[in-house]
């Protein structure tokens, strides 16, 4: 079946609406400081945006208690989102392999379980954790600077957790969409679900970026 490829927005500001978290001055000083450490776990050198957030954030449920798997929170700008959305309902799991942000997103989202562990053993957290599966998978996660085999584990993993109506989001920076490991990405994306619908640019992050929104993964 050919994957089906459409735009979506995202979520608008609403009037009224809860702002999201805002954070700590410090956050670009540490968060450049661990991307100097290791510039290939880390791929940007400044935490994403609140309105990138709520791109990647759009297929949270409003209702019931979904359990939703976070890639790569780094500093927690996606962290906010979701747990702003979620207000309390469902499950929470932030994966992150930094000891350093993981201990931070511990001490600032005490909503959310933050594991310090690599995303290619998904399948064991969840099974530990007494989860068949997630709702919703959202990553941070610089796909666009791993090599095929890395990018090739990290799916494999995301897949074996989630359901044939769950969904799974990603971004990458607009700069890189040329680049051969961005084009092997979107290809390893259409290749694993049925639809996979990228959003519009979002221009108020640095550096600018889209969303993939994919559903209904291949058995």
């Amino acid at each position: 079946m050919t994957p089906s490829i459409t735009h979506a927005t995202g979520e608008p500001d609403h009037p009224g609406e809860a702002a999201p978290a805002r954070f700590a001055p410090n956050d670009l000083t540490l968060f450049l400081g661990q991307w100097l450490r290791s510039p290939l776990r880390i791929g940007a050198v400044a935490p994403s945006s609140r309105h990138l957030a709520r791109a990647v954030s759009c297929p949270l449920p409003e209702r019931g208690e979904p359990v939703v798997v976070e890639l790569g929170p780094g500093t927690g700008p996606f962290t906010a989102e979701i747990q702003r959305r979620l207000g309390g309902r469902g499950r929470h799991l932030a994966i992150e392999l930094n000891p350093r942000l993981a201990d931070l997103l511990r001490s600032r989202y005490p909503g959310a379980e933050v594991i310090q562990e690599d995303a290619k053993h998904l399948r064991r957290l969840l099974d530990e954790r007494g989860i068949e599966r997630a709702d919703v998978v959202v990553s941070g996660l610089p796909w666009t600077l791993f090599p095929a085999a890395d990018q090739q584990r990290l799916m494999d993993a995301t897949t074996a957790i989630l359901g044939p109506y769950s969904a799974f989001t990603a971004f990458t920076y607009l700069h890189a969409v040329p680049l051969s490991s961005a084009r092997r990405f979107r290809d390893l994306m259409t290749d694993r679900f049925e639809e996979v619908v990228p959003s519009r640019t979002v221009w108020r992050n640095w550096p600018p970026a889209f969303v993939l929104h994919a559903r209904r993964p291949r058995p």
